[in-house]
C-alpha cells in the first residue's frame, strides 16, 4: 500500500470520526431541549411500543454499566490506550474497513468524553428498544454508544474472518521449501 493511498484512509476515518460525533452531539442537544426534564419528559414512539426515545442521564458506560464507579475510569484508560496503540501499530498500512471501523469506535468514544464534560460526569441516552411481550428490555443508549457497539463488533467479526484466511502452507510449497533445506544441509556438509 502506498503512504498517499494509507493517509486517505486515515483522513476518511478521521472523517468518519468527525461525523459520529457531530451526529451524537446534535441528537444529544435535541434530545435535552425537546425531551426534558429527564426520566419524566416527554416519550416519542418511533415503531409502537418497540422503539422509543426518552432523556436519561447515564452516569456509567454503555448501556449504564459501572455508574458512578471508580472503575469506569480505569476502564476508559484502558480502553482509549489500546486503541491508540492498535491504531499507531498501523498508520501507515491498514485496510479501509479496519481504519474506519476504528473511526467509529473513536468517533463514539469521543462523543462520550465530550458529553461527560459538559454535563459533569454523565452522558445523554435517549433511544430504548423492547418487545413487551417477551418481557425484553434493552438498556437506554444513544448514537455514540451505538457506534462504539458497532464498530467493537465489526472489529471482532473483521479479525476472526481474517484468521480464517491467512494463507496456508500447500504440499508443493512445503516440499519445495523442504528441497531446498536439504540443498542447503547438502552444501554444509560439503556434498554435491
Amino acid at each position: 500500500m502506498t503512504k498517499r493511498r494509507a493517509r486517505m484512509y486515515d483522513a476518511l476515518a478521521f472523517l468518519v470520526v468527525v461525523i459520529i460525533i457531530g451526529v451524537d452531539q446534535w441528537t444529544k442537544s435535541l434530545v435535552v431541549q425537546k425531551l426534558s426534564p429527564p426520566e419524566t419528559g416527554p416519550v416519542i414512539h418511533l415503531i409502537g411500543q418497540y422503539l422509543l426515545l426518552f432523556y436519561i442521564r447515564n452516569n456509567g458506560v454503555a448501556f449504564s454499566l459501572f455508574a458512578n464507579s471508580a472503575v469506569l475510569i480505569g476502564l476508559i484508560i484502558i480502553a482509549i490506550g489500546v486503541i491508540s496503540y492498535m491504531y499507531a501499530r498501523m498508520i501507515n498500512s491498514g485496510s479501509l474497513a479496519i481504519k474506519l471501523i476504528f473511526g467509529l469506535i473513536v468517533g463514539g468514544a469521543l462523543g462520550n468524553i465530550i458529553d461527560r464534560l459538559r454535563h459533569a460526569g454523565y452522558v445523554v441516552d435517549f433511544i430504548a428498544f423492547r418487545i413487551p411481550q417477551i418481557n425484553f428490555y434493552f438498556a437506554i443508549f444513544n448514537i455514540a454508544d451505538a457506534a462504539i457497539s458497532v464498530g467493537v463488533f465489526l472489529l471482532f467479526v473483521t479479525l476472526l474472518l481474517s484468521s480464517f484466511r491467512r494463507p496456508r502452507a500447500t504440499p508443493d510449497a512445503e516440499s519445495s521449501a523442504q528441497n531446498q533445506a536439504d540443498s542447503l544441509g547438502n552444501q554444509q556438509k560439503g556434498t554435491p
